[in-house]
């Protein structure tokens, strides 16, 4: 197991991928602790020296901003924070993107303008360390003034208190605790807010999904040449030049792939009776384009965002300053992740109508893709699956980030909705993988009946390797756990 020091360095989103997927621990390097043991010392000096209200330091939150705390009171206060903001709703935050938010709570606190303790930081990084994963729920958070209530259910452990994963099992959170000789963090002015403000609960999901985003757009190519091979596809909109002309770099790249992925293949290169070909293949570069256009301005986004500082009040040390400002806004991320389910949702679109296509009964393939339609349905049911996800996922895409709601007595006047955002986009994620496995059935079925031509390696590898998991179908059978083989594949499988 390997590990990974935070030293305030940029993390790139396929270095948290790396750190996630390979099981790394994580540990604070020498750099950060200085910075965020700077700003600690620099904080508890303001407030003894400093007889002004601070916004979340000695006062009360929100439309209670004006409301002054007695010194004496200031741990309680962030106690009080958390407790009253752990009121999440909803279904449970799925464990792997709850260690995604611990990681990147983690980077947000220790770039040393948060006024945390190091010992807090610490506590959050051993949770990590050691697969200890709070409870959290989907549903509470404005995506505005941070994630408050997801981040509250994050934080209550360092209490003592709600809900941990530990070792397989849903424990209370003290109960663990002692089990491992831990007391609770006290917390310090300031703390509560820094742990509940902030964007973690949507760049989690939003990291998650642009790493998915990425690994559909890059297997549907895959999947669409071998759509493209058993419908008997002509190459030609995917030639250099009419692509070049556009100058669509996504649209450049596309044809690129598929130029490259289908070279040596009998099948593409046979004459064809037919000029042209429908838009859901014809379009490809275009649309897959488009997407990948999409998914890499997301993806610039939330790389910026797991690397910033999102809670506030912001502290500067050398500067002397403590400022109330609004970097907890999730706009950035909202519109982000609606965008970024429409991209997914336009590939999962016309991956259905490639479907639909291969089971129409044109350019020498059967109805249904069965040799003997009539007695058995084929693959006629499995279209309508996708049809009805495509849907699903058009429903999905209304922005959330258009929507906002007055809240917090009038202060927190404009809220970005982007948790909203982020939940739907993760159900877009989790469909597009079931349409790219009902394509990929499709195009399999397909390829057969045009046996003996092959097509290219890649895609007959492919082909292979996707044959050891779902069989070609003769006659009618119970097809769901197919279905399910096939979208497993997709996910974990083809690359």
């Amino acid at each position: 197991m390997k590990n990974y020091i935070i030293n305030n360095n940029w993390i790139s989103l396929n270095e948290v991928d790396l750190i996630l997927h390979g099981h790394h621990t994580i540990e604070l390097g020498a750099e950060a602790r200085v910075a965020i043991q700077k700003c600690r010392t620099f904080l508890d000096d303001k407030i003894k020296r400093h007889d002004k209200l601070i916004y979340g330091i000695n006062t009360g939150f929100g439309s209670l901003c004006n409301t002054a705390i007695d010194e004496k009171n200031l741990e309680q206060l962030q106690r009080n924070l958390v407790l009253s903001h752990a009121c999440g709703a909803g279904e449970e935050v799925p464990q792997e993107l709850v260690k995604r938010m611990l990681l990147l709570k983690v980077l947000g606190l220790s770039h040393g303008s948060s006024g945390v303790q190091v010992i807090t930081i610490e506590r959050l990084i051993y949770l990590f360390n050691n697969n200890i994963l709070p409870v959290v729920y989907q549903q509470g958070s404005l995506g505005a003034s941070g994630d408050l209530a997801p981040l509250a259910h994050l934080s209550l452990p360092l209490l003592g208190e709600g809900e941990v994963y530990f070792q397989g099992q849903k424990r209370p959170s003290m109960e663990v605790l002692k089990a491992l000789h831990l007391e609770p963090i006290v917390l310090q002015s300031k703390e509560g807010l820094a742990l509940l403000n902030g964007t973690q609960f949507m760049s989690s999901y939003a990291s998650w999904s642009v790493s998915r985003a990425q690994q559909l757009w890059f297997n549907w190519n895959k999947v669409a040449a071998m759509s493209l091979e058993g419908y008997d596809g002509r190459l030609n909109p995917f030639q250099a030049n009419v692509n070049e002309i556009r100058n669509q770099q996504g649209q450049i790249q596309t044809a690129k792939i598929f130029r490259e992925m289908l070279a040596g293949s009998e099948l593409i290169n046979q004459e064809k009776t037919h000029v042209q070909d429908p838009y859901s293949f014809r379009c490809i570069p275009q649309v897959h384009g488009a997407s990948k256009d999409a998914i890499d301005y997301c993806a610039s986004i939330i790389e910026r965002e797991i690397n910033a500082v999102t809670d506030n009040p912001t502290i500067f040390p050398d500067e002397d300053d403590v400022v109330s400002a609004g970097n907890f806004h999730g706009q950035p991320l909202a519109i982000t992740m609606d965008f970024l389910a429409i991209a997914l949702a336009e590939l999962g679109s016309i991956s259905e109508r490639r479907v639909y296509k291969l089971i129409s009964g044109t350019r020498g393939l059967p109805a249904f893709l069965v040799a003997n339609p009539g007695l058995n349905s084929g693959f006629m049911i499995p279209q309508y699956v996708a049809a009805s996800v495509v849907s699903q996922n058009k429903q999905l895409c209304t922005p959330a980030s258009v929507d906002t709601i007055d809240s917090s007595n009038g202060q927190e006047d404009h809220v970005s909705m982007g948790a909203n955002a982020a939940t739907k986009l993760y159900r877009v994620v989790e469909n597009c993988f079931t349409i790219q496995g009902v394509e990929l059935m499709n195009a399999a079925q397909a390829l057969e009946f045009r046996r003996p031509l092959n097509s290219s390696q890649v895609v007959e590898e492919l082909f292979n390797d996707y044959r050891t998991h779902v069989p070609f179908i003769k006659n009618d059978q119970y097809l769901h756990p197919l279905m399910q083989k096939s979208t497993a594949f997709v996910k974990t499988k083809l690359n």
